[in-house]
């Protein structure tokens, strides 16, 4: 029996939960789901699958995401919530060897991304968003942290956590980067209308950072395309479209909108992967839909 699921938070969280309740010892397979939706994870029967799309070969799925919905049977749970990991700390409520409502809490607002403005410019002033950013989009595969992470939030407090050398040293980074990337965004970065559109493709090296500094920066937008290429042959780009947390006008469906080229997500954050030599294809029916801003869901 193993778990698979995303390397965000809310998956870190779902894979101590699941760990916990299951007595499950082996280290997580971590996985995108955009790979999932490939075909390119290999997953078997007696696998926990976790904030990702469901697979038919999987025995437990759990997960909150709007275009993964599904209308079979299956084991497991699904529902639209802030945190998938809330819905496994829901499944398995008497099953805990410890309190986890804190940490539960914390990836329901982190994932469902109800943070301040102080939060998001000052993260190193809040200790589960802090811990938060060392596990996100954009960064180096890190699959021995990610464990690390599991193992340590399921025995200890977030203080002790955060106390740990490795996880330090990871959180120093993260303040490090947000501070590099907020210029990155604004070399980046122009607003069209009501749309803030991030083209990293010119850079080699795309800077990893707090997905929601975009909101604070460009106050008038209220929603985000980031757009840059997903490998070193530039074949691949990923496109991530976000509601801005601040400015909250965006009436578009960002899941819906990008599983028409692919990809999928939440209402208010969604992701694609596509061929590079779609890009002028895509890109301006992405930018086309998000500018005129209409609500895509009854469509």
């Amino acid at each position: 029996m193993r778990i698979i699921t995303r390397p965000d938070f809310d998956g870190v969280v779902c894979a101590v939960l699941l760990s916990d309740a299951l007595k499950i010892e082996k280290p997580v397979k971590w996985a995108e789901p955009n790979a999932v939706q490939r075909g390119l994870v290999d997953i078997r029967k007696g696998d926990i699958v976790a904030n990702l799309p469901y697979h038919d070969r999987c025995t437990l799925w759990f997960d909150h995401h709007y275009t993964n919905r599904i209308y079979r049977t299956f084991n497991g749970a699904f529902k639209i919530a802030p945190s998938a990991a809330g819905i496994i700390f829901e499944y398995y409520r008497d099953s805990f060897q410890r309190d986890y409502r804190e940490l539960v809490a914390a990836a329901d607002k982190i994932d469902a991304a109800e943070l301040t403005l102080d939060e998001v410019e000052h993260p190193e002033k809040y200790d589960y968003v802090l811990l938060s950013m060392t596990v996100s989009d954009g960064q180096d595969p890190n699959e021995s942290y990610w464990n690390r992470l599991v193992g340590l939030l399921q025995e200890f407090d977030i203080r002790q956590v955060l106390d740990d050398p490795q996880v330090k040293q990871c959180c120093r980074e993260v303040v490090r980067q947000n501070k590099a990337y907020t210029e990155a965004l604004k070399t980046h970065t122009h607003v069209d209308q009501h749309v803030a559109v991030t083209d990293f493709r010119p850079l080699e090296k795309v800077p990893a950072g707090n997905r929601f500094l975009v909101y604070s920066l460009f106050p008038e937008a209220v929603v985000q395309v980031k757009i840059r290429y997903e490998d070193k042959q530039r074949e691949v780009i990923a496109v991530h479209v976000g509601h801005s947390i601040f400015n909250r006008g965006c009436r578009v469906n960002a899941g819906l909108l990008l599983a028409d080229f692919g990809g999928g997500g939440h209402r208010g954050a969604a992701s694609t992967r596509f061929a590079a030599e779609r890009a002028d294809e895509y890109l301006p029916q992405i930018l086309d839909a998000l500018l005129k801003n209409r609500n895509n869901e009854t469509a």
